[in-house]
Parts: C-alpha cells; structure tokens; sequence
C-alpha cells in the first residue's frame, strides 16, 4: 500500500491512496480458499476445486467484497500510522480500478485538534441552596389530593357549571356521517379539564339534567384519525345526570392509598421530592456556569463538517417549529440568512464544548460503566408502560441508540469531575428570589446576540414549579459528549 498525502489546510487533510493489483489479488485468493469449503461444485470434493475455476465462477461477486474490505482496511491503517483521529467518517473516491490494475483512491478527513483543557482550579462556581417553603409543601398535597377527586350527585339541582362531571349520551356525525368512536353512553366528563376536543365542553356548560344539546367544533389539523382531521363535527347530547366534584380529603388513608405509611410520611416525601426538584434545578445552574466559563476560556479550531451535522440538526427543529406555527420571537422580522448565521454560532459552539468535554474524559480516563448504561436504559423503559420490553430490545440491538443513553451519562460524570476541581461557594436563596434572578437574567440574555442569549436564558417559572424547571439545556449547549 502506497499512502500519499496531497493537502494539509488546518483541520483538512487528502490523501492518496494506492493498492497494488497483485495485494489485490492476493485478498481475492484467499477469500475464495475460504470460501472453497462451503461451496459444492460438480466433480470436486468440498476445498479441492481449483482457484482459476473459483475465480471464473464466483471472482466478481467476491471482488466487490474484498475492495471494500481493502479501502476500509487501508484508510483504517493510514490514519494509525500517521496517528490522526479523524473527526467524522472519511470520505473516499474511488479514482480509478480495473481487473489486474491497481486500485487508486482518494481519501479526505478532517481531523479532531488539538485541545488543551484549562485549569479547572481557576474556575469559580456559585451553587445555589434553595429551601422548600413550607407552603409549596401545602400546595403540592393540596394538588396530589385534587388529582384524587370523586364525584358526588348535586344536593340541589343546579345547571352545570365548570368542574362538575356531567354523565352523557352522545352522538357525533362529520358531514352527517356517523364514524367509529364517535359515540359514547353514560360518559363521565369533567367540564374544563379539555378531554374532549377543544370547545366541545364549553358548549354543555350551563345545560341541566334531561336537556339535550347540540355541540358544534371542528376537529384540529392533523388530529390522528385522517378521516377527522381539521373536519367539522356536530354531536347531539343528553345531559343524564350532574355531578359535583369533591377533592379527596387530606388524611392518613389517602397517604397510605399512594405508598406512605401515613399524612406525615407522606408530607416528608413531598418534601424530599420538591427539594431534590430544586437540587437538580441547582446543578443546572452550575453546569451552565461551568460551560459558559469552559466556552469563554477555550477557542480552538472545529471540525466544519461537526459544525455542518450540528447546524442541519438545529436548522430542522426551527423550520420543523416554523410548520407548526412556532417562531422564535428573536428571528421574527429578521432574513433567513442572518438567523443561519446566529444558529451556525450556536452549532459551532456547542461543537467545540463537546469536544472540549469529551477530550477531557479521555485524558481523565472518564468512562460509563455497562451498568450505568443498563440504568438509565431500564428508566428509560420504565417511561413506557406495558412497552418495556420492546424498548429494552430496540436499544439493545440500536448502538446508536445507547450512545444516545450513554452521551448524557458521560458528560455528566466530566461535569463532576470538574466540579470536585472548582472552587464552588454555596448561597442559600428561597424560590422567590431565585425567580427574580432568573428573570433578571434572561432579561438581559434578550438583549444580547443569539449565540450569547441562548446560553444564559433560563426558564421563568424555574423557581416557583422545581418539576417544571427547564433552563436552556445545558447538555445540549455540549452536543457531543463521548461520541464527539
């Protein structure tokens, strides 16, 4: 094999490549040898048939075989020799082959560079300790009881009224036909909680019992029945019975009835629940801390071609976003070209963090465990009720998509690696005022750049709904983790 390099731009590098016909050959021999002990030929004994006859027989199938084995075994000892960690896969042309020639191809790459990490000592980090005010504690057992309501018959009659549960018959018709799963009998339905399609429960709002009430809505675009989609619809109603909802009570059988051993227990895990909520909400804090310094403190050349995957990835959620009707406030007014720009700064961005982290883990010897991945593989499947099975099997026999599982968990793991090396001071603030600041921040984040805004703006309602909290996503700002 004869290896030519031919460019070197930066990142960049061509090479060409040069097999001898007579390797070439060789492979081709020897793949048929191997081959010869399975193949029954008329007159010969199972691996006695002579190679001319095999090459006659089955050489051109078997040549296509051994070509590509030799490109990507050749390309493969090439980058070993010269000690180059391609960045993405090579691209390789076959310039040109013929039967006894030699095989000439090209083969370009771009190159991960060549990272120095920082002291992580220098950076200093601010972790948050947020306490669980004793009324969110009230509010979250007040919201578990509502979720546990009943129902009750109206002492007094009374016209319906948002919040009750109406009992109905029901008919419904689109162009006066009558299609499956469009009628129901003594259907329990709770008006507000928007079960039905949108506008149907408004209209039975104010009806009394033995009334009958035609409903008029419109199905919405893209509703999963194509037959009902974006469709008017008229359902003819009997309100059969009026019922008032009641929350259940707040007491030790409700708590035993949802795993605690009784209301105190119960309130603790609320506690714990809502502090750990706010814990996680903490971290992220800190890691868009961490990544924000680590972006600021590193500028080294990227891989365009990680860059290109990045933007392509990020160019389809906007225009995904813009079909359904969403449109990032910032981009409204501005040209196509100048939002590419912005968005292109964040790919490049979030390229070079993840090969910042990824370099890091690898110097560390950073590694996710098998264990660890099952972890979060079998969480994952506990999302899916009734379906664990299949989802353990997909991602079993899917190795792009456990690295989907295991890129979070690694740079995670590099996270706290860096966090053990910081000086990280803690603060103590309540949810009001973690709210104030975080609104105060991502104020100022509006008025700055894209690239900039979108590594700093965090989630408004962060502070007061700990489940809810979504700053930008950190790991997402490090596209790359250990796959970089």
């Amino acid at each position: 094999m004869q290896v030519t390099e031919v460019s070197n731009d930066g990142l960049k590098r061509d090479f060409k490549v040069v097999i001898e016909a007579k390797e070439i050959n060789e492979k081709v021999e020897n793949r048929l040898r191997e081959l010869a002990g399975r193949i029954k030929i008329p007159g010969f004994r199972p691996g006695k048939a002579p190679i001319k006859l095999l090459k006659q027989r089955y050489g051109q199938s078997v040549m296509g075989e051994v070509l590509e084995r030799a490109v990507t075994d050749s390309s493969a000892q090439a980058l070993n020799e010269r000690g180059l960690r391609p960045a993405i896969q090579p691209k390789i042309e076959i310039d040109s082959f013929e039967a006894g020639k030699d095989l000439e191809y090209s083969m370009a790459i771009e190159l991960l560079p060549e990272i120095q990490p920082m002291d992580f000592a220098t950076l200093e980090l601010e972790r948050v300790k947020i306490k669980v005010p004793e009324e969110e504690v009230t509010s979250a057992l007040e919201r578990l009881a509502a979720s546990r309501k009943e129902s009750k018959p109206l002492e007094t009659p009374r016209p319906a009224a948002s919040g009750d549960v109406v009992v109905i018959d029901f008919k419904g018709t689109v162009h006066g036909e009558a299609l499956p799963g469009m009628a129901g009998e003594d259907h329990h339905l709770e008006l507000g909680s928007n079960t039905f399609i949108g506008g149907f429960e408004e209209q039975l709002i104010g009806a009394s019992v033995g009334d009958a009430r035609t409903v008029n809505v419109t199905f919405p675009e893209g509703y999963g029945n194509e037959k009902l989609s974006g469709q008017p619809a008229v359902f003819e109603c009997t309100i059969k019975e009026i019922r008032e909802s009641v929350p259940a009570e707040l007491n030790d059988e409700l708590a035993k009835s949802m795993g605690a051993e009784g209301l105190d227990d119960l309130k603790e895990k609320v506690r714990e629940r809502l502090a750990q909520d706010y814990e996680g909400f903490s971290r992220m804090r800190v890691k868009r801390q961490i990544l924000d310094q680590l972006s600021d403190a590193h500028d080294f050349e990227v891989p365009e071609g990680m860059v290109n995957l990045e933007f392509d990835a990020i160019w389809h959620q906007v225009e995904h976003d813009r079909e359904q009707g969403r449109v990032d406030p910032d981009d409204a007014g501005k040209d196509d070209e100048d939002v590419k720009a912005e968005y292109r700064a964040i790919a490049e961005r979030r390229v070079r963090l993840g090969l910042l982290l990824s370099e890091v883990g690898r110097l560390n010897q950073i590694e996710v465990t098998p264990d660890e991945v099952n972890r979060a593989l079998f969480m994952e499947a506990q999302r899916h009720p009734g379906q664990e099975q299949q989802v353990i099997e997909y991602y079993r026999s899917h190795p792009e998509a456990q690295a989907q599982l295991r890129a979070p968990l690694f740079e995670d793991k590099v996270i706290d690696y860096i966090i053990d090396l910081a000086k990280v001071t803690e603060r103590e603030v309540s949810p009001d005022e973690l709210r104030e600041e975080e609104e105060k921040e991502a104020a100022e984040a509006a008025d700055k750049p894209k690239q900039t805004a979108a590594k700093k703006k965090p989630a408004k309602k962060a502070a007061a709904k700990p489940k809810q909290a979504k700053p930008d996503d950190a790991s997402s700002d490090a596209g790359g983790g250990d796959d970089a």
